[in-house]
C-alpha cells in the first residue's frame, strides 16, 4: 500500500475546555494544505505546552494512522475530529506493526526517522471524556509514534513516504510498545530495544529503569 499523508495538522498551545476540565495544550490541532517547513525541532506553526513530555528533536513529528479512527470511532461511538490524537501527520499505508524505531522515510524534501511509540498521555483521555482513554490506547496498540528530523524540508497533505533505510534491528513501534507496557520483566526484550542505536533519549532512560526492576544494572 502507498504510505502517505492523509492529513497534515499543526496548532498552537491555547486553552481549551474538555468536559469541564480547563488545560492549555496545543493537542488541537487543525489540517491545513501547506507545504509547511519541517525543521529539526517541528513543523512551521506548530507547538506544544508541556516541553518535559512533548517536542524536542526526538519527538519533532507526531505520526498517527488515518486507519485507526474506524477502531476508535466503533470504540467511542462518536465521530472523530481531524487530529484526533494530536498527531502533526495522519497517515495512510503505516502503522504500528509495520514500521521499526530507526526507520527512515523521505517525506517531501525532508527526511526522517522513526525515535520511540507515542506515549499517550491524560491530555487525550480529557480530550475525550475517558478516565480510560489512555489503557485503552495502550492495550489496543494503537499508540502512534515519533519521527525526528534527520533533514530539514518542506511537507504538504499528500506527499508519500519512501522508505531510505531499514534499521538492522527490526524492533517495531507494536513491539517496544508490548514490552514497555505488557512484558515489563522481559529482560532480552527490553535489552533488544535498548539496543536499538535510533531510540529516543528518553525511552533509552525508561528501558534502563525497566532493567534496573528486573536486576540488572546497565
Amino acid at each position: 500500500m502507498t504510505m502517505l499523508v492523509h492529513s497534515l495538522n499543526i496548532g498552537r498551545p491555547q486553552p481549551e475546555n474538555f468536559h469541564g476540565k480547563e488545560v492549555v495544550s496545543g493537542i488541537c490541532k487543525q489540517p491545513v494544505a501547506g507545504p509547511l517547513a519541517l525543521t529539526f525541532t517541528g513543523f512551521a506553526g506548530d507547538g506544544v505546552a508541556d516541553h518535559k513530555h512533548h517536542g524536542g528533536t526526538d519527538k519533532a513529528v507526531c505520526a498517527y494512522s488515518g486507519e485507526h479512527y474506524g477502531h476508535w470511532q466503533a470504540v467511542l461511538g462518536i465521530s472523530m475530529p481531524p487530529a484526533a490524537f494530536g498527531e502533526n501527520l495522519t497517515l495512510l499505508g503505516l502503522a504500528e506493526g509495520d514500521l521499526c524505531i530507526g526507520d527512515s522515510f523521505r517525506l517531501g524534501s525532508a527526511v526522517v526517522q522513526v525515535s520511540q511509540p507515542r506515549q499517550p498521555c491524560k491530555t487525550l483521555a480529557a480530550r475525550f471524556g475517558r478516565a480510560d482513554f489512555v489503557k485503552l490506547v495502550v492495550d489496543a496498540g494503537k499508540t502512534g509514534w515519533y519521527f525526528r528530523v534527520l533533514e530539514e524540508g518542506v511537507v504538504a497533505s499528500g506527499d508519500r513516504l519512501t522508505p531510505l533505510a531499514e534499521d538492522p534491528l527490526r524492533v517495531t513501534v507494536a513491539e517496544a510498545n508490548r514490552i514497555f507496557h505488557h512484558d515489563r520483566r522481559n529482560l532480552a526484550g527490553i535489552e533488544r530495544v535498548l539496543a536499538v542505536a535510533a531510540l529516543s533519549a528518553s525511552w533509552q532512560q525508561s528501558f534502563r529503569e525497566l532493567l534496573q526492576k528486573c536486576g540488572k544494572a546497565d
